[in-house]
């Protein structure tokens, strides 16, 4: 799955650690999803979300 996560968070200007301690998350996690590494569970992507003022299929895509 992809996402769009880095690119809004640059357009809002909210550093990787900022966005992470709003998230409840850590600054690694925020990283590895970044990277596609990592799939958020639905809760942790429902709060990037909302962090991040766009809907959840904004942020995420299936390939």
């Amino acid at each position: 799955m992809r996402n769009d996560i880095k690119k809004i968070r640059k357009e809002l200007g909210i550093r990787q650690e900022d966005l992470a301690n709003l998230v409840g998350a850590t600054r690694q996690t925020i990283i590895a999803i970044e990277n596609d590494k990592y799939n958020p569970s639905l809760e942790l992507a429902m709060r990037l979300a909302q962090v991040l003022k766009t809907p959840v299929e904004n942020l995420f895509f299936l390939e």
